[in-house]
């Protein structure tokens, strides 16, 4: 009895070994999600899901949950692509609606078939193991009652042997009773083995037959080491471990051998399961870094500041090869997977809405500054025809300057009105040219009897005499009465005229200055004699003269610092008003020098 015990403890050691390699093996729910294929749009998505709603196939949940994924994921990818276009063509985005999918409507209606296929599925699968448990519970009852009655054993051996194929057959029962279940199987297996009192012959042929099945099955496990599809391996390894138990025991002495040879061959197929999902998992960790480090640089892109249309397009084609990255980096880690692509999403859905706000605002100010051009086109016709040729030409540079202020349209817009505004400033200056191509001869003639003044000036400036500041002011007046000169030469016969006109003001200036202070002083006598408050009377005159004149100077100095001569016209401007200011100078000298007179003759009388 004591070595029925013994071997009876053994095999159940043995069988609890197996229980334990399979309880640690990843179960199926475990399992990364296999290579799955890579469709290129919704219609392939859509007649994989319709193959498996109207097939014969049942519907597998890791299949049926990645058609969802990558249907959804195609959707929304669609749907961004055609808001994206809608709102670069200038679009609304506040007015903009998503349009029903019919290809959606289509897969949502067959996974509801397929949702309802599983439902069913499952309730026909939990019904079958609650009933396959019952017809196992009732065989072990059977075997059971067959050892209670040793003397009965041989003859009820045929009826065992059924028991156990019948025990083979049963398959799927619920997970939670399996281990339970077996334990007490293989214990009453064992018992109506020990008491079994057939011939040595019938036993020794029953271990041999099982020894044999034990054996294929282990070189079945070691070759599965020559498997190239590891998952295929470890899933075909599951199913010779319940052969392996259903198969009955074999001679005590070999027990423990089979055992450890099956044992072995499994143990490198579970250490091949094993690495390879450390491998996956040290994968999805590696994607799950680079995938971190995408959502770091589009929420840096997101931060940025966008001064402009050019600097929302630069970062768009960043954030959308970002994107591109994205699709070519597999899973993260299961737990992260989604909380990492919804951290992803929020900051391109972050980044884009802001972009649609502000191509909104940007199409309210297109509409504006073209609302404001279409106003300076219709100016432009009111003045195309007009035949006053100075005015008008004037005005209609004024708008030119006008349009140049006026912020940017849409350039094909931008290009359209631009063309309307130049025609109708193109029909006034074509008009204008025309009518003053006439006008050339006159200006030539006019730049030759300029120039012969200037020569006269010339030689005005080597002449002395009482008459030279009439003369000079006479060839002024006669240059000032002539009319224009040619436009290309106005500037070098203006500035060759007053070269020669400030160089004669100078050199008049002095002499008639000298000779107005002689004359003054000849008349200091006569005003003398008029009386003892003359001369003070005549020398306050000149003090409010030359306070007059010295405030004059002081406003023109003030002015010429205001002006800018980065013009030639500006520069012209500029040179008269210095010429004043040298002759209000001039005149205020001459004002001292007569008050020096009358202190000097008060001197005298004294």
């Amino acid at each position: 009895m004591d070595s029925q015990e013994n071997a009876l403890e053994q095999e159940q050691n043995v069988e609890q070994n197996v229980v334990e390699t399979e309880a640690t093996a990843p179960v199926e729910e475990t399992v990364a999600e296999p290579e799955h294929k890579q469709y290129q749009n919704k219609k392939e998505v859509l007649e994989r899901a319709r193959e498996i709603a109207q097939g014969e196939e049942a519907p597998q949940k890791e299949e049926v949950d990645y058609l969802k994924t990558a249907f959804y994921k195609l959707h929304i990818a669609e749907r961004e692509a055609r808001l994206k276009e809608y709102i670069e063509a200038g679009g609304d985005p506040e007015a903009y609606q998503i349009l029903p999918d019919q290809d959606e409507e289509a897969f949502k209606a067959e996974m509801g078939i397929i949702k309802e296929r599983r439902q069913k599925l499952f309730k026909e699968q939990e019904q079958e193991k609650q009933e396959n448990l019952q017809k196992k519970l009732d065989i072990i009852e059977k075997i059971k009652g067959m050892i209670t009655s040793p003397e009965e054993a041989n003859k009820a051996y045929k009826e065992f042997k059924q028991l156990q194929e019948e025990w083979k057959e049963i398959k799927n029962i619920p997970a939670e009773k399996a281990n339970e279940l077996w334990r007490n199987y293989q214990l009453y297996v064992e018992q109506f083995y020990d008491l079994l009192k057939l011939n040595s012959e019938a036993r020794e042929y029953d271990f041999k037959k099982n020894l044999e099945l034990k054996n294929k099955l282990c070189e079945a496990a070691e070759k599965l080491a020559e498997e190239t599809d590891i998952i295929s391996a470890f899933h075909q390894l599951q199913k010779l471990h319940q052969e392996y138990r259903e198969t009955g025991p074999v001679a005590k002495e070999l027990r423990e051998e089979i055992w450890n040879r099956f044992k072995a061959a499994s143990t490198v197929i579970n250490k091949r399961h094993q690495q390879h999902f450390e491998e996956l998992r040290s994968k999805e960790e590696d994607n799950l870094a680079r995938k971190t480090a995408l959502c770091e640089k589009v929420e840096a892109i997101a931060a940025e500041e966008n001064k402009g249309s050019g600097d929302w397009e630069r970062h768009t084609k960043e954030i959308i090869a970002l994107q591109a990255e994205w699709k070519t980096i597999g899973f993260a880690p299961q737990k992260m997977n989604v909380k990492i692509f919804e951290r992803f999403r929020a900051a391109c859905d972050d980044f884009f809405g802001r972009k649609a706000e502000y191509f909104k605002s940007l199409k309210e100010n297109f509409k504006e500054n073209a609302e404001k051009k279409r106003a300076l086109i219709e100016k432009a016709k009111a003045l195309q025809d007009s035949t006053e040729w100075k005015s008008t030409s004037d005005k209609l540079i004024n708008l030119q300057k006008e349009w140049k202020t006026i912020g940017t349209v849409p350039k094909k817009l931008g290009d359209q009105l631009w063309e309307e505004f130049l025609t109708a400033c193109n029909k006034f200056f074509e008009a204008r040219n025309a009518a003053g191509a006439n006008s050339r001869g006159e200006e030539y003639q006019n730049l030759e009897k300029k120039r012969d003044i200037i020569e006269q000036l010339k030689a005005a400036a080597e002449e002395t005499g009482e008459g030279l500041q009439e003369k000079v002011q006479k060839l002024v007046e006669e240059y000032q009465s002539i009319g224009h000169v040619p436009f290309k030469e106005k500037d070098k016969i203006y500035e060759e005229y007053h070269a020669i006109l400030d160089k004669l003001y100078k050199e008049l200036n002095i002499s008639v200055a000298k000779r107005r202070l002689n004359k003054f002083k000849d008349n200091l006598r006569q005003v003398a004699e008029r009386g003892e408050n003359a001369l003070d009377n005549e020398r306050a005159r000149l003090m409010r003269q030359y306070e007059q004149l010295k405030a004059e100077v002081q406003t023109y100095e003030n002015n010429l610092g205001f002006l800018n001569a980065s013009s030639k016209k500006g520069n012209s401007l500029i040179d008269e008003m210095n010429r004043k200011v040298q002759k209000l100078k001039d005149e205020v000298q001459l004002v001292r020098d007569k008050i020096k007179a009358i202190d000097a003759e008060n001197r005298e009388k004294e």
